[in-house]
C-alpha cells in the first residue's frame, strides 16, 4: 500500500528535530533507520502529518566512553554497534545481540535507538539494555532528562518517552569481570525472536558472585528475570545449578498466544534458552 500524504523534514542536529518535533504536534513522526516505520506507514496503521527524518543528525551518531559507562548515540546502526570495539569489550551481551538483528541490510540500517523507541517485545535490544540497567537519555523542549530502562519501556510498542521528545543517547556500565551471552530462537535467521534471552554473569571462585538476566518476546515489556537471578547468586557455576535456577524463568511472564507459538510452548522456551544463555555466559 501507498502511505497517506504527509510533510517530510530532515533536520541536521539533535536541537533541530526536537524543534521541528514541537512545532509539528503530536501528529509528527520520527523516523531513525526506517526498519519499523515504513512498514506500519505502507499498512496505513500509522497517518503522520509530519515525518521527521534523524539520518542528517550526525550528533547522534557514535559511540564513547564516559567514566564508567558506555554511550551509544541513538542513529548508531546494528552494524556498526556490533562491530565495535568499545562495544566487544565493555557491553558484549550489546553486540551478541547486535549481530543476530535480522539481516545484512538490517543491521546497516536499522539503529539501536530506533529499535528502543519502537518497544516491539519481540526486539533483542530492549532486553539487552534492561539486563545491562541501561539509561536512556532523552531530549524535549523542557529540556535532557534520563529515564532507566526498568522505566522506559512501559507496555506493547508504548515508552516512557514523551509525544516531543526524541532518544538521544543510550548510557551502559561498562560490565567489567562478567561474561555474557544473547540466545534466541527464531523460525528463520530474519524472523523476529520468538523468545530471546539476555544473560550476564559475574563468577568469583567458581561460584556466581551476581547474575543478571531479561526475556524477549515474554509480556508486552522486556521482563527483568529476578527469581533466576536470585537463585543463582552464591551458588556453585555447575549445569544442574544452572538448571535449576532456569526452572523459575516463566515466573512473573504473561508470554502471547499466537500463530508462532502458544504461551505454553514460549514458557518451555524460556526455560530451556536461559539454561543456555546462563551456561553459555558461565563458560559451560
Amino acid at each position: 500500500m501507498i502511505p497517506v500524504p504527509f510533510d517530510y523534514a530532515r533536520p541536521t542536529s539533535a536541537r533541530e528535530a526536537v524543534s521541528l518535533l514541537s512545532q509539528a504536534g503530536e501528529d509528527a513522526k520520527v523516523l531513525a533507520g526506517g526498519q519499523s516505520l515504513l512498514p506500519v506507514l505502507r499498512l496505513r496503521l500509522a497517518a503522520p502529518s509530519v515525518l521527521i527524518d534523524l539520518g542528517g543528525c550526525n550528533d547522534l551518531v557514535g559511540i564513547r566512553e564516559d567514566g564508567d559507562w558506555l554511550v551509544i548515540g541513538a542513529m548508531t546502526t546494528h552494524a556498526d554497534v556490533a562491530s565495535d570495539q568499545l562495544v566487544k569489550r565493555y557491553a558484549p551481551l550489546v553486540a551478541q545481540a547486535a549481530q543476530t538483528i535480522g539481516d545484512r541490510q538490517v543491521r546497516h540500517l536499522g539503529t539501536f535507538g530506533g529499535s528502543l523507541s519502537h518497544a516491539d517485545p519481540a526486539a533483542d535490544l530492549p532486553s539487552v539494555v534492561t539486563a545491562m540497567e541501561g539509561t536512556m537519555v532523552l531530549a524535549g523542549p523542557r529540556g535532557v532528562r534520563q529515564v532507566p530502562a526498568s522505566e522506559f519501556f512501559v507496555d506493547y510498542l508504548t515508552t516512557a518517552m514523551r509525544p516531543d521528545e526524541i532518544l538521544m543517547e543510550v548510557r551502559l556500565p561498562k560490565l567489567a569481570g562478567w561474561s555474557t551471552w544473547y540466545q534466541k530462537f527464531n523460525r528463520v535467521a530474519q524472523a523476529w525472536a520468538i523468545v530471546g534471552v539476555a544473560a550476564a554473569v559475574r563468577r568469583d571462585n567458581g561460584h556466581i558472585a551476581d547474575a543478571r538476566v531479561a526475556l524477549t518476546n515474554m509480556g508486552p515489556t522486556p521482563v527483568r528475570a529476578t527469581t533466576v537471578e536470585q537463585a543463582l547468586i552464591g551458588v556453585e557455576a555447575t549445569p544442574e545449578a544452572i538448571a535449576t535456577a532456569a526452572e523459575f524463568a516463566p515466573e512473573g511472564t504473561s508470554p502471547a498466544d499466537d500463530v508462532t507459538g502458544s504461551a505454553e510452548y514460549r514458557r518451555h522456551l524460556a526455560t530451556v534458552l536461559t539454561r543456555r544463555a546462563i551456561s553459555k555466559a558461565s563458560g559451560m
